[in-house]
């Protein structure tokens, strides 16, 4: 089973990944954890990709498709892999499908968690950290917390400048432009399905293991 999961930032991704693994117990492919492990080791890849990060440039694709190959190569793939932020755009999507192709892979399913734009932008923007003991909260699970002090030390809540709605929508319009497109490029490969990411995160799961169970 390969799985691939979509969705704007704020959709849940990470919650449905960590349950698909705790599921099926398949390898987490994070394009993150690979490029920190390739430098880390200094493989040749790493060694690349380093020169660009320490010059404040973006990692050519390149280097990171490169990287994804290698980690799908890794035996543990073979009983399959969850992909997650990666491919995020349909040229690095072109790449992936080389390389799945060239390893005798295929994607099972892609995922697609979709909330609307003004949920997400409620969900993004209502994390407040505590600026004494660093605690987290989210004030839609927990809406008495609008009162700005931490239930944990008593400290002061604060929003992150992140986490604000300009910088929120931001977020979101970059992610419409570039992987957003990627939605029509795999409903085309016939391997898209759409779940309503607006439900409880329990009804979310509930669909997403329907469609893996097939």
């Amino acid at each position: 089973m390969n799985v691939m999961l979509l969705g704007a930032p704020g959709a849940g991704k990470g919650t449905q990944a960590a349950k698909i693994i705790e599921a099926y117990g398949l390898p987490h492919i994070s394009t993150g954890d690979i490029l920190r492990k390739a430098v880390a080791d200094q493989t040749p890849l790493g060694i690349e990709a380093k020169r660009y990060m320490d010059a404040g440039e973006l990692v050519p694709d390149s280097v990171v498709i490169g990287l994804v190959k290698e980690r799908l190569s890794q035996p543990d793939t073979d009983v399959g892999f969850i992909l997650d932020g990666f491919p995020r755009t349909v040229v690095q999507a072109d790449a992936l499908g080389e390389v799945l192709v060239e390893l005798g892979k295929e994607l099972t399913a892609v995922v697609s968690i979709d909330v609307d734009k003004q949920s997400l932008i409620a969900r993004l923007t209502a994390r407040r950290t505590c600026g004494a003991c660093g605690a987290i909260f989210n004030v839609i699970v927990r809406p008495e917390l609008l009162d700005g002090v931490c239930p944990t030390c008593g400290g002061a809540l604060n929003q992150r400048d992140d986490d604000t709605v300009e910088t929120v929508t931001n977020r979101l319009n970059v992610y419409e432009r570039s992987t957003a497109p990627l939605i029509d490029y795999y409903a085309e490969k016939g391997v898209l399905r759409h779940v309503d990411g607006n439900q409880d995160v329990g009804d979310v799961w509930t669909a997403v293991d329907s469609i893996l169970k097939g």
